[in-house]
């Protein structure tokens, strides 16, 4: 049986991980569920992986609940809360990492499909791609934090859409109102995506977990609080190899190699 996440490519600084249930576009179950907490577990444990690449085999993304699989594998009440938590455990291990995710959505980015790309820090769409959230429509409830994070990030009007009405949107769209990063030609995702890990793999691994962390959480804390957790963040950093590498390559006139020590 093929596994359900697979390790797709992996460079020096980057590992991509794709769903593999092309058959189903990608559809989650409880079994994808396991083995994406395992694959993201070990890219995180793995010191030479700067970024994490979240992506789709086939011509979906991830279409959220595999309403065939809830049909045919009735479950008890405790198989049916440990479903529940299953996509919460991993948007919060998405959005927790000390190490940047992207999404790069190669095709539809539905329901927990798409609170999974949103736990993401980046997420780069095909122009053609859509993301939308249709649990309301079917009867079921979104995840992933996603009743606090989309209003900010799009305006409430905007939410209630979305979320309501079960609107879907392309890629376009999507970065027209502030959705995602970026959305780009369709045969441009790949070498996109790419770009972006580059980029984000050049800067210093320990700031940048920390600025992630802060970016989360200091939405809900007064702006005293969060400069003094700021404070705490530089005084840490200072104290790192790459603090000094980075002002070494500054005076140097080159561009710095950060290690994450």
């Amino acid at each position: 049986m093929p596994d359900n996440v697979i390790l797709q490519y992996k460079d020096r600084s980057a590992t991509y991980l794709s769903f593999n249930r092309p058959d189903r576009l990608n559809a989650v179950t409880m079994e994808l569920y396991r083995e994406l907490k395992q694959r993201i577990a070990s890219a995180l444990d793995d010191r030479d992986i700067r970024v994490i690449v979240l992506t789709g085999e086939g011509r979906a993304f991830c279409v959220g609940a595999d309403l065939k699989d809830h049909h045919t594998k009735p479950r008890t009440e405790k198989e049916k809360r440990i479903y529940a938590e299953a996509e919460q455990d991993i948007c919060r291990m998405i959005q927790s990492a000390p190490k940047p995710f992207v999404a790069s959505v190669n095709g539809y980015a539905l329901g927990a499909g798409a609170e999974i790309a949103l736990s993401c820090d980046f997420v780069v769409m095909k122009n053609s791609a859509q993301i939308g959230f249709p649990e309301i429509s079917i009867g079921t409830y979104l995840g992933g934090g996603l009743t606090y994070v989309l209003p900010r990030l799009i305006g409430l009007a905007k939410a209630r859409e979305m979320i309501y009405l079960g609107k879907r949107i392309t890629g376009i769209e999507a970065k027209e109102i502030g959705l995602i990063y970026k959305s780009v030609d369709d045969n441009e995702l790949k070498e996109e995506t790419s770009r972006l890990c580059e980029e984000l793999s050049e800067k210093a691994p320990i700031p940048l977990g920390i600025a992630k962390l802060h970016l989360l959480s200091h939405i809900r804390l007064p702006v005293e609080d969060v400069m003094d957790a700021e404070t705490e963040a530089l005084f840490r950093c200072m104290q790192t190899e790459d603090w000094a590498e980075g002002a070494r390559a500054f005076h140097e006139k080159r561009k710095p190699i950060f290690k994450g020590k």
